[in-house]
């Protein structure tokens, strides 16, 4: 990347971050309050209550089937929360369909990494930089393959045939193509092996440290969201149950026993 196009970053990074500054005293980046969400007659959320501010990295952790996803889906308006309301940077997005949530700098890499299989890295990248009108795709481009260089070696190849580690590395670029202002990563460790998922998690503290990018991570793998986050949240059959720091959550009995089985995973 050129000088001038890293000053230019610097520059967006500062102005994002100056703007999260004076969100920030008006409230959360996100906030979820009483959001309860249903699969037909089936509450799957419970009055949910959950803050992100500017600048954090926030986790969610929580056995399987305990509504985690469910929650990523429901900011992202599939399903609508049914009770409660959602708002991104001071407006409410409670009803508003997906495609809009979208336009609104906030960015998801989903479960199961859902890419685009059939098309190249370098087609799926271009589809995360749509979100924008791609007006900066050649320098985002540029930037993702420094992020995460095996997408650089692999960018005219079918994302279907690249590894696990791979797939999410593109569905993580994908997301950070439109350059958001909040990322939600949904199980970004599933079915990865150990060196990938540190790999992974190392390159979102980099950004959330260099960049300011405020990250929302649902995690079955406690140890490390908790390691990797300023503060954590635990949810147990959709609804919150526990919350503090990353660091208090680790320390805490009742989190190791139920989730950390006495050390790290």
């Amino acid at each position: 990347m050129s000088v001038a196009g890293i000053n230019v970053l610097v520059d967006e990074t500062r102005e994002r971050m100056a703007q999260g500054a004076s969100a920030g005293a008006k409230g959360p980046l996100l906030s979820v309050r009483g959001v309860s969400a249903y699969y037909g007659s089936i509450r799957a959320l419970k009055g949910v209550d959950i803050d992100v501010n500017e600048g954090e990295i926030v986790a969610l952790i929580g056995a399987n089937g305990a509504g985690k996803s469910t929650l990523m889906m429901t900011i992202f308006g599939q399903p609508q929360a049914r009770e409660g309301t959602i708002t991104f940077a001071g407006q409410d997005i409670t009803k508003l369909p997906t495609h809009e949530i979208a336009r609104l700098n906030l960015a998801q890499s989903p479960e199961g990494r859902r890419i685009f299989s059939r098309m190249t890295v370098r087609e799926n990248l271009q589809m995360g930089a749509a979100v924008n009108g791609g007006k900066h795709f050649a320098e985002d481009l540029e930037r993702m393959c420094t992020l995460f260089p095996r997408l650089k070696e692999r960018i005219d190849q079918r994302g279907g045939t690249m590894s696990g580690g791979e797939q999410q590395m593109l569905a993580i670029a994908r997301a950070l193509m439109s350059r958001p202002r909040l990322l939600m990563l949904d199980e970004p460790s599933l079915g990865l092996a150990p060196l990938v998922v540190k790999q992974i998690f190392s390159t979102v503290r980099e950004l959330n440290r260099t960049e300011g990018l405020t990250v929302f991570i649902v995690e079955q793998n406690a140890y490390h969201a908790l390691k990797l986050a300023h503060r954590g949240y635990v949810m147990v059959t959709g609804a919150v149950t526990m919350s503090g720091t990353g660091q208090a959550l680790l320390d805490d009995p009742q989190v190791k026993a139920a989730y950390l089985e006495g050390g790290q995973h």
